[in-house]
């Protein structure tokens, strides 16, 4: 059939479209913004994409229509596939009933921060075991080539985004995928736009944890104490927990100053040692949940470590976009402080006493809404100097951050200024980080052509 995808240049709507190509159906999309990498992923795979939404996007007459859940009644196509009766789904409700309720064992990774990385590491040890998973990820895994693939294996991963599903079912996504095995990464408040506090989104990943069978499994950061109140809520599956503390059923212990070497121990046992190439504490414990998933799937840990010690990364996530003249930039997708603070100290590890630049666009829903302004400044304190771009018109004061910064913090309401004014102050040896979750204007290729 012909599905139309509104709000395709998302990264679980691109990822969706694939999924949909694979099944040999013909798929068309459209998008307000349309950006690298996805767009650049759909162009390669031959899928139409419309820029802007508009009735006229329906000409081709879909056999149904796929909704994104950014989408809100007034959108000019989306009226029109109402008012014409056009068959309509959403993303969650399709991608469960025509793959995931299709016998596979779902492998679910749900969290607030971790989850693109966690979810690509574990698609990566399971197709280096052979056993070819399909997967559903938020991001562009350099090993995996595409954010998603059908796999025709049992195994399907998926990145369990508690987002909202669509206009018309305000349910998290993942009370749709019914995993056998879910990770839960960690909990903290977020998307304030549609959960009015930590308690309302305990809720619904309590619904989540509710579609976990009896004979499916568990995996819980043992050292968050909002996902230990959770578990009080009620649970009914196998748990088994991770975390850096040696109670708990997996455990890590780093060797180094960057967490690029660390232990792999289980119920108090040495299993084995991993070796690699990502800086930081919280990519060791995306590591280790994603090992002990692999393990629920009969992946043997020395198979998961021997993958560890190839993975290449994801886009966007402290992704080298160049280096010109000595300076480094990087691409990460941080957008919440715990993001930020987690990726500054993992570049800040890495290079010691090198120059750590911080490129931050405040231009999440939460962020603009002024839901962090007390806990974004300390965020930074891995950074030698902060540059905040307010290209999004929040609705607070941002000059609340940049006074408890100081000298060290700088300000741009717009992306020429700002590469103006990064580009003056860098010098050989920096390591600039920008961090959004958007295209920030194409700043990280603007930066590198004015530094050459």
């Amino acid at each position: 059939m012909h599905i139309h995808i509104i709000g395709i240049c998302g990264t679980f709507m691109g990822g969706l479209a694939l999924i949909a190509r694979e099944l040999g159906h013909q798929v068309t999309g459209s998008d307000a913004g349309v950006y690298p990498p996805m767009s650049t992923q759909l162009n390669e795979q031959d899928i139409t994409l419309f820029e802007g939404y508009s009735e006229k996007n329906l000409e081709q007459k879909p056999d149904l229509v796929v909704v994104g859940n950014a989408l809100s009644r007034g959108n000019e196509e989306l009226e029109a596939v109402l008012n014409k009766g056009i068959p309509y789904t959403s993303g969650a409700q399709w991608l469960a009933e025509h793959v995931l309720y299709q016998d596979r064992w779902t492998m679910a990774v749900a969290g607030t921060h971790g989850k693109t990385t966690t979810a690509s590491l574990l698609a990566w040890m399971l197709t280096h075991a052979g056993l070819d998973p399909g997967f559903l990820i938020g991001g562009v895994a350099d090993n995996l080539g595409l954010s998603a693939r059908l796999g025709k294996g049992r195994f399907f991963v998926i990145e369990a985004d508690e987002y909202d599903t669509a206009f018309f079912d305000k349910r998290s996504k993942f009370i749709h995928y019914r995993p056998k095995t879910a990770i839960l990464n960690n909990l903290e408040f977020d998307h304030a736009d549609i959960f009015r506090d930590l308690d309302a989104m305990k809720l619904q990943f309590h619904h989540f944890l509710r579609t976990v069978p009896a004979n499916g499994r568990l995996l819980i950061n043992g050292d968050d104490k909002n996902i230990e109140q959770l578990l009080a809520m009620g649970c009914w599956s196998e748990q088994q927990t991770f975390g850096l503390a040696s109670n708990h059923e997996w455990h890590a212990k780093t060797l180094n100053r960057d967490n690029t070497a660390f232990e792999i121990w289980r119920q108090g046992k040495y299993t084995g040692q991993v070796a690699w190439s990502m800086p930081g504490q919280h990519n060791m414990m995306n590591a280790l949940a994603a090992i002990a998933a692999a393990d629920h799937a009969g992946v043997t840990i020395d198979k998961s470590i021997e993958a560890l010690a190839t993975f290449k990364g994801v886009k966007r996530r402290l992704e080298v976009s160049g280096v010109v003249n000595g300076i480094t930039i990087y691409d990460d997708f941080a957008h919440h402080p715990t993001e930020i603070m987690a990726s500054l100290q993992a570049i800040r590890d890495q290079v010691g006493k090198a120059r750590v630049i911080a490129v931050m666009e405040p231009r999440s829903n939460t962020m603009r809404m002024g839901i962090h302004q007390d806990t974004l400044a300390p965020a930074f304190s891995a950074a030698d100097m902060v540059h905040i771009v307010n290209t999004q018109g929040l609705q607070w004061d941002i000059r609340r951050i940049t006074d408890k910064l100081g000298q060290s913090c700088t300000l741009s309401e717009d992306v020429d200024g700002a590469v103006a004014a990064i580009a003056g102050n860098a010098r050989a040896g920096d390591h600039i980080v920008i961090m959004s979750n958007g295209g920030f204007g194409g700043i990280h290729r603007r930066l590198l052509d004015r530094l050459k």
